[in-house]
């Protein structure tokens, strides 16, 4: 997965924008105000800090390398995700969607059911 298609899969989530609050180099992907990731899209490898269910986040970090503790995160509910090669593309998209999905889940009722709409 290049950067560009990182940062395109991101935005095609509903209500999904892009901002910068760090720093002009650091995306952050949002939803309703809720971050679900953040990257340096020039970052050499290409990583991605995603959100996750504590229990998951572990057993990710046990099965795969490439998943580690989310760098200047709440490490109990991120993930830092080197995307290459050796990780699918379909995998990452996965866990991109399970973040924003647990990111709308925490959202008050009337959010969610806006973002449910076509």
């Amino acid at each position: 997965m290049t950067p560009q298609e990182l940062r395109t899969f991101c935005l095609s989530f509903n209500d999904a924008v892009e901002e910068f609050p760090f720093s002009p180099e650091i995306s952050v992907f949002k939803v309703a105000g809720k971050m679900f990731a953040l990257s340096f899209l020039d970052a050499q490898p290409l990583t991605v800090n995603l959100k996750c269910e504590p229990d998951m986040a572990v057993q990710l970090r046990e099965t795969h390398p490439e998943i580690v503790p989310g760098w200047h995160m709440n490490k109990r509910h991120w993930n830092t995700v080197t995307v290459d090669a050796k990780l699918p593309d379909q995998q990452v998209r996965e866990l991109i969607e399970d973040s924003y999905d647990l990111v709308v889940a925490g959202l008050p009722k009337a959010q969610r059911l806006r973002l449910d709409r076509p």
